[in-house]
């Protein structure tokens, strides 16, 4: 993190809090203990595998879950409790960008609908010609002409231009937070790019909080000037990114890392069963709660694994 005495308070955050899901006679620590927050200008990338809490952590965010432990805050003043005005203030100032851009826009209705939709919502006094030129401004925004966008529907575009859309639906209520819960990983790969720069454009033009929620360890150097790495609910690697992904100090860090391809690293150079058996082991490792929380270089810390 930047220095405090320059850096804007945080919009958002999590405050030590918990989730347990109880299931089919199992219980499952979807998250625990979590903490972090969302700058101004900033992107934080919330970094791990499928099933280690991410989504669970981005639904806290957007009050879909509710805490079992712990507080959310809003421009530093916990949520629960607030005023109905102040819920829908938080509702347009926290918006997500989903993973599937196709399932998360409606079939039936044209892309004008969807961005009319929360600019009547959010902003009702925006009528006529001045929800118009909002709609063309975000449009715009995300690169994509309005009048050959417009009249058509879903299935009309392509991926990344679903990808857009969503992308300008949450931009069209003038939000402080976008939450982005893995916007690349359902593109082909030649359009993934083109997210990602649009991504960081929102956040330097408008000085939006960004989460980026992602499996690909790799694509968080490029988007993400800090990061958190998430295994059974624990964030348990958490800093600057450069430091993190430079210098990774937690076993379940580097697992992520090696799984990267590099044109460098010939396969067979570790016994296959071995291989597998380190793995699983800093896995069962990584997944036993930790208390204890280590600084191991300026800002960047990790919850060592039991000895």
């Amino acid at each position: 993190m930047t220095d405090a005495m320059t850096e804007p308070g945080p919009i958002l955050a999590l405050d030590n809090v918990s989730k347990v899901f109880h299931r089919a006679g199992s219980t499952v620590h979807a998250a625990r203990a979590v903490s972090f927050a969302l700058h101004p200008g900033r992107t934080l990338a919330l970094v791990g595998a499928s099933g280690s809490g991410k989504t669970t952590a981005a639904r806290l965010l957007m009050r879909d879950y509710r805490p079992d432990q712990g507080r959310l805050l809003f421009r530093g003043e916990p949520i629960e409790g607030s005023a109905v005005r102040d819920m829908r203030a938080y509702r347009s100032a926290v918006q997500m960008v989903f993973q599937d851009p196709f399932s998360s826009l409606n079939p039936v209705h044209t892309i004008r609908y969807h961005l009319e939709r929360p600019m009547r919502l959010h902003q009702p006094s925006l009528k006529g010609r001045a929800r118009d030129a909002a709609i063309a401004e975000v449009l715009s925004r995300v690169k994509l002409d309005p009048a050959l966008i417009l009249p058509k529907y879903p299935h009309e575009l392509s991926g990344g231009q679903r990808q857009r859309i969503s992308i300008a639906r949450a931009l069209a209520v003038n939000p402080e937070v976008i939450i982005a819960d893995e916007p690349t990983s359902m593109l082909d790969v030649s359009v993934r790019l083109g997210i990602l720069n649009l991504l960081n454009d929102m956040k330097r033009e408008l000085k939006l909080a960004v989460l980026y929620i992602t499996h690909d360890i790799a694509t968080a150097r490029y988007v993400a000037e800090d990061i958190m790495v998430m295994y059974a609910g624990q964030i348990v690697e958490w800093g600057e990114t450069e430091s993190v992904l430079g210098n990774p100090q937690h076993p379940y860090t580097r697992l992520l890392l090696s799984a990267v391809p590099d044109p460098d690293r010939r396969f067979g150079d570790t016994p296959y069963r071995d291989e597998l058996d380190r793995i699983d082991l800093i896995r069962r490792q990584s997944a036993l709660e930790q208390a204890e929380v280590r600084e191991v270089g300026p800002r960047h810390f990790i919850r060592p694994m039991p000895a």
